[in-house]
């Protein structure tokens, strides 16, 4: 630990050591933002938005703002801090004034649930410019995504055309493609018409899994097919100053170390996420230009500024008791129970509902589950059919729902940058939320240990009265003997299904 806390606080990367802090910038009424087409302020005003945060203010300045796109922007943020808008707004921006339709920004995702919900950003700002947002997620077939994404012309009777002539003049039929890593390289490598040699933005969101990740090598594939011209990002850069009046540019002015003699790059990049990487091997993969980087406060790690954490000291053996005595004692607020695995979040959320006394509508939402179903059951814990939702780390980055007021660790993470995703779930947007994980005695000092890594030392222990641990003994050795069966009867199930294969 002596040694490891020093380097965490050194980043590597000179452009790292001195970041941005952007706590210190305060939250701008839309009335203040300079530039912002008023298509746009009217569709953030019908989201509910009356501001923006402060993220997306400094992310403003540094793209539509005076610093013009002409640095790659890394943010390393909080989980609820605003990062999706903070960057899908200045490229809406910037393209609502495109002539032509062609594929110019896209959006890679490590998840479908996660790139599912910047679509819905995209969804409510885009249109009103005039843009149209695509997805490539693997959701429908591959063939009902081209149907979506190449627009082809339409033939004139009368003319006669070449059966064996590719479809002539295929064009792209979206703005801003928002995908994960192996469908987009599907449609790369597969697709007619699909062409990435217009892309002028590319957004690489949850950065640290991205790079972590292989995804069939999509990054340097991208990267190899975009036309690396060096056109300017905007032609009237130079007009926009005057309209900034008192809003300066917070980049750095001169060459920085190991970027002389690069060229102004047609493709600016924009990185984010809660917990960035800081290993020059991975960041080096993007191939940055006078990377600009903006992080909320001088800690590597960092918590919602609202968020209040617990921890709950349990014996092993009654773990499940002291979970539905806290669930109750919540009142049916809303809450995300996270257990280390898809098999665990299973068999807890069994468990769970075989609590016959327990007055509260509880789901599993893992990875193993279809899209489909995972879809239905977000959309009922977000309307508040269900209250709480049983989740393996599937949920954990970037997944927004509004009114979780708490996140339950059912088994410590062995991570802390997985802590602050899971935590990260609560308290966004500047609401206050609650992050509690259930412990046995032999685990605090590791837990301890971990919360020092972000400099948090506030954790105080949250205590169940007895009598809510004692009030469900008997139903819990019920609903243990009910899973036992549901189990055997899933295996017996699974080996007939098996025994029937080919």
């Amino acid at each position: 630990m002596g040694e490891e806390r020093p380097r965490s606080s050194v980043p590597a990367l000179p452009w790292m050591r001195s970041p941005v802090d952007v706590s210190l910038s305060n939250e701008c009424s839309l009335d203040l933002v300079p530039c912002l087409d008023p298509r746009l302020k009217g569709a953030l005003q019908n989201m509910g938005i009356s501001s923006l945060f402060p993220i997306q203010v400094a992310v403003w300045q540094e793209t539509i703002g005076p610093g013009a796109f002409e640095r790659d922007i890394c943010v390393n943020s909080p989980t609820g801090s605003g990062k999706t808008l903070a960057y899908a707004l200045p490229i809406v921006q910037v393209l609502s004034t495109r002539a032509v339709r062609c594929l110019r920004a896209l959006v890679v995702l490590p998840t479908r649930d996660l790139a599912l919900q910047v679509k819905e950003v995209f969804d409510a700002i885009a249109p009103p410019v005039g843009l149209s947002v695509g997805l490539a997620v693997g959701q429908s077939s591959i063939a009902d995504e081209i149907a979506d994404l190449i627009k082809r012309p339409k033939l004139q009777a009368g003319i006669c055309y070449d059966p064996e002539d590719p479809s002539p003049e295929l064009q792209s039929a979206v703005d801003i493609l928002v995908a994960t890593p192996g469908r987009l390289v599907d449609h790369i490598n597969s697709t007619h018409g699909f062409t990435l040699e217009h892309l002028c933005y590319l957004v690489v969101d949850e950065t640290d899994r991205l790079l972590r990740e292989s995804y069939q090598s999509w990054l340097p594939t991208v990267l190899q097919t975009t036309n690396s011209n060096n056109e300017g990002l905007l032609n009237s850069k130079s007009s926009l100053y005057s309209a900034f009046g008192s809003m300066k540019t917070i980049r750095r002015c001169g060459i920085e170390r190991g970027f002389k003699g690069k060229s102004y790059p047609r493709l600016a990049k924009m990185v984010l996420s809660a917990t960035l990487t800081q290993d020059p091997s991975k960041l080096s993969q993007l191939d940055l230009h006078h990377p600009l980087f903006l992080s909320t406060g001088r800690r590597r790690y960092r918590f919602p500024e609202k968020l209040e954490s617990y921890k709950l000291i349990c014996q092993s053996k009654l773990k499940p008791i002291y979970l539905v005595g806290l669930l109750q004692n919540l009142g049916g607020e809303k809450c995300i129970v996270f257990t280390s695995s898809v098999e665990s979040t299973h068999r807890l959320c069994t468990l769970l509902n075989f609590f016959t006394d327990l007055p509260l509508k509880i789901k599993e939402y893992s990875g193993l589950q279809r899209q489909s179903v995972r879809s239905k059951t977000l959309k009922a814990f977000r309307e508040g059919d269900v209250q709480v939702l049983v989740s393996s780390d599937a949920m954990t980055r970037g997944m927004d729902v509004e009114g979780v007021r708490n996140v339950i660790n059912y088994e410590i993470p062995l991570y802390i940058k997985t802590y602050i995703h899971r935590a990260g779930r609560t308290a966004r947007a500047g609401q206050t939320g609650r992050c509690f994980t259930l412990l046995r005695k032999d685990e605090v000092k590791r837990f301890k240990k971990m919360l020092q890594k972000a400099d948090n030392n506030s954790c105080p222990v949250y205590s169940l009265p007895a009598s809510s641990v004692e009030s469900f003994r008997s139903s819990y050795t019920s609903a243990l003997e009910k899973l036992k069966e549901a189990v055997e009867s899933e295996t017996s199930r699974k080996r007939k299904l098996g025994s029937k294969a080919p």
